[in-house]
């Protein structure tokens, strides 16, 4: 066995933190059953206890240990998307602690498409509670260098993956009502869900259990992010320059002036390339000390709503 999860098992059993990547993000990993080390995830990174967490395992079959009165419905979109990209949140089985489910009666699980994480998960034998490895309500790490940067010694051990391919987190689906129901976009679109249950998916209601990612502010810098739509975005540019105001801009366009004030990055053109990029450019920006950053907004369809979701949240006012 590789020496590096060698030692990310032992530490797991022992209840430790272990950042390990994912297709999405980089996950803050511990034993779920160990309500110690859970509770220890929450102490790093700030968050909330009445959020809950994602369970990550290894096979559909460990399903069973975590939930209860599973749907056939869970195990086609299991068949159909796992390991990748999908989170299904289920009635918890009886046992489950509060700590993973924010208190709820339902529980969050995924299997991730990452090679390591797999290895990790397939040895490890139980599930791991993941949230993403940064500190609460910034933005999620893709990058071992990220998760170094956010937690430093707070986590045990990193476990370098690589860049994640994804970049953004995974589409969270309800299958523990009546109709299945959407809770956070991701990767997945939402009319490839459709067409797997034969249905059309709701939307989140009033009644919906509470899930990762859906604060109305998350996934932010610390730089004020403002979105700009296509026709807008050179008059937004101008006003900025004449105030003499520094600012770093994300856009499909080129820049329509030269100017020392303004930084201008190049957005990626696909929906792929921009998930897969958007966090670690954000990074990069909120290091350079502008007073905003300016984000063209991207296209508006089924592909695009991860990345349509993380934007909208990174730029909701911090009053909210």
């Amino acid at each position: 066995m590789n020496p590096d999860l060698e030692n990310a098992l032992t530490l797991l059993t022992r209840g430790g933190l272990v950042a390990f990547p994912t297709e999405t993000v980089y996950g803050l990993g511990a034993d779920a059953s160990n309500g110690a080390a859970v509770s220890r995830i929450f102490s790093v990174k700030g968050r909330p206890l009445t959020h809950p967490v994602i369970v990550h395992i290894a096979h559909t079959n460990q399903m069973e240990q975590w939930a209860c009165n599973i749907p056939e419905s869970a195990y086609l979109l299991a068949e159909r998307f796992w390991p990748g990209p999908l989170t299904l949140v289920l009635k918890r089985a009886l046992g489950v602690s509060d700590i993973i489910t924010g208190g709820q009666d339902t529980v969050a699980l995924r299997i991730p498409a990452h090679h390591i994480a797999l290895a990790l998960l397939t040895a490890f034998g139980k599930g791991v509670a993941a949230p993403s490895a940064n500190r609460y309500g910034r933005l999620s790490p893709t990058t071992a260098q990220h998760v170094l940067q956010e937690l430093g010694d707070d986590v045990d051990m990193i476990l370098d993956g690589g860049s994640c391919a994804v970049g953004i987190e995974s589409t969270i689906i309800d299958l523990s009502g009546e109709n299945a129901a959407v809770l956070r976009p991701g990767w997945i679109p939402i009319d490839q869900i459709n067409a797997t249950l034969g249905t059309t998916v709701i939307g989140a209601t009033a009644s919906s259990p509470r899930v990762p990612g859906a604060v109305h502010k998350h996934y932010a810098p610390k730089t004020p992010v403002i979105l700009i739509d296509s026709k807008r975005l050179n008059d937004v540019v101008y006003r900025l320059i004449e105030q003499g105001e520094r600012a770093a801009v994300l856009a499909y366009s080129s820049a329509p002036i030269n100017s020392t004030l303004i930084n201008w990055y190049g957005a990626a053109q696909t929906a792929a390339g921009y998930a897969r990029t958007l966090y670690a450019m954000l990074r990069e920006i909120d290091g350079l000390g502008c007073a905003r950053i300016v984000v063209e907004t991207p296209p508006q369809s089924f592909e695009w709503d991860g990345v349509n979701d993380r934007l909208l949240r990174a730029a909701a006012s911090n009053e909210d």
